[in-house]
């Protein structure tokens, strides 16, 4: 179904897109970056979850894991961030794409003086791709490109959704290249459309070519949206409620070595008006909403993993698998969206951080990062299966996909001279320490920075700071500005610092 439709609209000659650079197959390999959408940190099962990811997985078993890897806490800035590789207020995307306020860092899509990494990888001999959710282009610019869309910022090929949510079934506006696409097939389902999408990419794409692949998946984003077979497979275990589940999800964590064995699982009381509620205090009623609710949200992950599976496939079916780097991640950690009962979820996606999507706090900008090497891959995995505890920012994925490619940054473009924010992880996955600096947030006036171990942070800006010494306290459960004043001081003036030159 889906493949009929994506074929006829977007694929043509992919060789004749192809611009010459200094780019080989021996040399450069294929790039392969999945990006999903609102996803918490323990969801994966390789994270510990019982959610059935099991492709998804198996690029964990081969590859490396991050333990602390953050993004912005928000979807369009965190995607601005790694198509950049700078800051969202650098890159144009301070807020949200909801418009353009007319000052800098806030003009609601990527800046026009800063590449994007595919322009920097098509101008150096890749051919670029992207299917899924674009989500940086201002919402007022839907209906006319105005040059921020995606085959405008350096994709050869595009499919996907331009905004930032809406239906599974029926998303808008659906773009092909420039071509708007407004009908869609009865069993049409948006995360299998940008499967379909990046499997037909990746068959017609020339094999002696390097090849740079973005899946974005809007999974699993509001709303909770899943064929009902689906759904009914996952329920079963859901019904052991959220309690039961959070903990088994910490156990195994500690099992495998992304939490301290010597950890105990945080309550997080103060992120509810009174005190956590327990499985057994929600009505029958309620319970029932969040098993389905919950089973919905897992099968949407599935439904990706499942597509995962097949661009696994087709990338050995090219004859390309032991020259591709995978990378995975999140945007966001999940997200306090669906009211209560949501809340309650996203505390069970999110174990064991605290606080969820758009805030600071570890819960909202803690993700789960995947890389797999191609056995050919000079710049491979040193060790394959391990996890990485260096720390990471989702700006350090273009310097990473650059230094894996061995691609120059350019150092001007549209005759401003530009430099990156981000650092490459590179030496990360290879066993190595990452020079030490300090990691910047800031979401309508949620903020925070870290710097040596000790984490700054604020809920928003009429919220007193906290002062959370992350070796200690990792779940931020022991606020101790009172206890150092002038380390709140020092780090305030740090992190105001930054956002006054960004």
């Amino acid at each position: 179904m889906n493949r009929l439709l994506i074929s006829s609209l977007i694929l043509s000659s992919i060789g004749n897109s192809v611009v010459a650079g200094n780019a080989s197959k021996e040399n450069h390999p294929n790039i392969i970056l999945i990006l999903c959408d609102d996803m918490g940190f323990s969801d994966l099962g390789c994270y510990g979850g019982e959610v059935c990811t099991p492709n998804i997985d198996f690029l964990a078993e081969e590859g490396i894991r991050f333990s602390q890897f953050k993004n912005t806490g928000r979807s369009c800035p965190s995607r601005a961030a790694l198509l950049t590789g700078h800051y969202q207020h650098e890159a144009g995307m301070g807020w949200m794409t909801a418009v353009d306020e007319h000052r800098p860092g806030y003009r609601g899509q990527i800046a026009a003086n800063i590449p994007t990494i595919a322009e920097v990888l098509r101008d150096n001999g890749y051919a670029t791709y992207m299917s899924g959710k674009w989500h940086v282009t201002v919402d007022g610019a839907f209906d006319e490109p105005n040059g921020s869309y995606p085959v405008q910022r350096g994709f050869q090929k595009y499919y996907g959704c331009l905004s930032g949510g809406g239906s599974y079934y029926a998303p808008k506006p659906v773009y092909s290249g420039l071509t708007r696409i407004t009908e869609f097939p009865d069993d049409y389902y948006y995360t299998t459309a940008i499967s379909d999408s990046a499997v037909s990419f990746v068959r017609e794409h020339p094999a002696d070519v390097p090849m740079f692949l973005y899946v974005a998946h809007y999974t699993p984003h509001l709303p909770l949206h899943a064929p009902k077979e689906r759904v009914d497979a996952c329920r079963e275990r859901y019904k052991v409620g959220y309690d039961i589940l959070r903990r088994q999800r910490f156990e195994r964590q500690k099992a495998c070595g992304l939490v301290n064995k010597s950890m105990e699982l945080p309550v997080y009381q103060r992120e509810f008006n009174d005190q956590r509620p327990s499985w057994t205090d929600l009505t029958p009623r309620q319970q029932e909403q969040w098993i389905n609710d919950m089973a919905t949200y897992a099968a949407m992950i599935e439904i990706m993993d499942d597509g995962i599976g097949r661009l696994i496939e087709a990338v050995k079916e090219k004859g390309i698998y032991e020259n591709t780097v995978f990378l995975f991640m999140s945007d966001n950690g999940a997200t306090s969206e669906g009211g209560y009962l949501g809340q309650l979820m996203a505390d069970l996606s999110n174990t064991p951080y605290r606080s969820y999507k758009q805030w600071c706090f570890q819960g909202g900008t803690s993700s789960p990062l995947i890389i797999k090497c191609g056995d050919s891959v000079k710049s491979g995995i040193k060790e394959k299966g391990t996890i990485c505890r260096e720390p990471g920012h989702i700006i350090d994925l273009f310097p990473t996909c650059l230094d894996m490619a061995s691609v120059r940054y350019p150092s001007s473009f549209q005759g401003e001279k530009v430099k990156l924010s981000g650092t490459s992880l590179l030496p990360a996955i290879q066993n190595k320490k990452l020079c030490s600096r300090d990691l910047f947030f800031e979401h309508q006036t949620s903020c925070a920075v870290i710097s040596d171990g000790w984490k700054l942070v604020r809920a928003n800006g009429k919220s007193s700071w906290e002062l959370i010494n992350l070796s200690e306290d990792p779940f931020e459960e022991k606020d101790l500005s009172a206890q150092y004043p002038e380390k709140v001081k020092s780090l305030e003036t740090v992190s105001y610092t930054h956002l006054r030159a960004h």
